[in-house]
């Protein structure tokens, strides 16, 4: 069975808030490891942590202790202008808010991303055209502004935003929060396309339909790791998947 490849790779983790006496611990001692090409879920309650260690592990926020190893770089010892740089090249990033420039069409959105990485033009067009179609958004959308289209539409144009410049790790933080069911399916295919072709994702997620695309869910619970699941390859529509889910879940007090 082949080894998979570590790409990040965080060790005594610690993150507090507050000061004082209300000074709140949101995980100590955290040990984790993200494989390359992985489709990873991180579930638990609220206040469990999800997305302080999303954003730990991504470089958006340091921790008060401990390493994260991040393609064999130590970022936890950056400066901030050297991780900002290292973000920039290394992660993509989707929220639950889409963060699209009002004033600008979709694809001077993702030009712009794409050219801060990327200074020869013509190669950026070209990849944000195919991500584009990849993403079904057609071309006579592309040069619409965000408060033109649907919300599933402007979130899929956020995923090509967030991958223009083919980052190591997308990170998304309940991309599909604010979706109705036909936009949250959308926008679910096209994580799930891009895992297929080797996207290595982190999401934190409350829904367990998205959990279902993930091959691998950990639960998070009092600023630990109380489990996790295997669940293997994506395959749609696939009932013994969904219940050991269903099961690990319960397992889990979800």
């Amino acid at each position: 069975m082949k080894t998979k490849e570590v790409i990040i790779s965080a060790k005594d983790l610690k993150k507090s808030f507050g000061t004082g006496e209300m000074k709140q611990t949101i995980f100590e001692h955290m040990n984790l490891e993200i494989y390359k090409g992985d489709f990873t879920i991180l579930m638990g309650s609220s206040g469990a942590g999800k997305s302080t260690l999303l954003y730990a592990l991504s470089g958006m926020d340091r921790p008060d202790a401990g390493t994260i190893s991040f393609c064999d770089e130590d970022i936890t010892s950056y400066k901030d202008d050297k991780l900002a740089l290292f973000r920039r090249k290394k992660c993509g990033f989707v929220f639950q808010q889409i963060y699209l420039l009002e004033r600008m069409s979709l694809m001077d959105n993702v030009l712009t991303a794409g050219l801060l990485a990327n200074n020869n033009k013509k190669e950026v067009v070209n990849r944000a055209k195919k991500l584009f179609q990849k993403v079904k958004i057609p071309e006579i959308t592309w040069k619409k502004f965000s408060t033109q289209i649907s919300g599933g539409e402007a979130q899929r144009a956020g995923i090509v935003r967030a991958v223009i410049h083919q980052p190591e790790v997308l990170f998304a933080d309940e991309p599909t929060g604010a979706l109705n069911s036909n936009h949250s399916d959308a926008v679910l295919d096209v994580f799930s396309e891009l895992n297929k072709e080797g996207q290595s994702i982190i999401m934190v997620t409350h829904d367990k339909k998205t959990a279902l695309r993930a091959n691998r869910v950990i639960y998070l619970k009092d600023g630990t790791i109380f489990g996790e699941c295997d669940l293997g390859t994506y395959q749609e529509k696939d009932e013994l998947r969904k219940k050991k889910l269903d099961d690990f879940l319960i397992e889990m007090g979800w």
